[in-house]
């Protein structure tokens, strides 16, 4: 495995802003846009682009183009906060969805459903905003090899160690993240994360969990 985070001061900027508890989930959502736009540029770095020419309004010339799309999986919900972003940049790549629920007892993942175009030969570009401890990535990861990808990217808004730990002996994933925390704490969120990503893209309030008594 791979792991890359991201080094870049608009990035640092977007992260702090949504790390803030005052933060309105309209706001949430808007720098999660951003920051996802900056992951799908990193997250598709390695695709191959084969040679093309091309007729301009002035003449013949030699461009690129990718020489096979992508397929991108979102892990419902929280995971549809960033597919916008990444059609934007990738607008020709099908998209998948998972729906995957992690067990707050447990914290082994729960599989619903799965819905995701043919892989086979191609690389698969997860989105899954908090890596945690691991287990739903791992599921999703292992599913995709399974369909025959050539390599899976997992992009991550923020990773706790023991989720990148938990995936480390795939040797053709690449995860990508904008940063990688402290830790988990007895609930496995990640610290100091964000809190739950997908009630502060979707809900009222958009606080998330709220701190356990000391």
């Amino acid at each position: 495995m791979k792991l890359v985070e991201l080094d870049h001061p608009v990035a640092r900027d977007l992260l702090t802003r949504m790390r803030d508890r005052r933060t309105p989930p309209a706001g949430f959502r808007v720098c999660a846009a951003g920051l996802s736009t900056l992951l799908a540029f990193e997250a598709s770095r390695h695709l191959q682009t084969a040679p093309v020419e091309v007729e301009t309004p002035m003449e013949s010339t030699l461009g690129e183009l990718l020489a096979r799309q992508p397929v991108i999986v979102a892990i419902l919900r929280a995971g549809l906060g960033m597919l916008g972003p990444f059609q934007a940049v990738l607008p020709l790549a099908p998209v998948g969805f998972v729906a995957v629920r992690r067990d707050e007892q447990t914290s082994k993942p729960i599989w619903f459903y799965d819905s995701v175009p043919d892989a086979t030969g191609r690389q698969a570009i997860i989105l899954d905003p908090m890596l945690a401890t691991g287990g739903t990535s791992r599921g999703v990861v292992d599913f995709l090899f399974s369909k025959g990808a050539a390599a899976v990217v997992l992009a991550s808004m923020v990773s706790a160690p023991e989720g990148i730990a938990k995936l480390s002996r795939h040797e053709r994933l690449i995860v990508v993240t904008a940063a990688v925390d402290r830790d988990l704490d007895s609930r496995w969120f990640i610290r100091p994360g964000l809190g739950d990503c997908g009630d502060r893209l979707y809900s009222e309030t958009g606080r998330g969990p709220a701190a356990p008594e000391p």
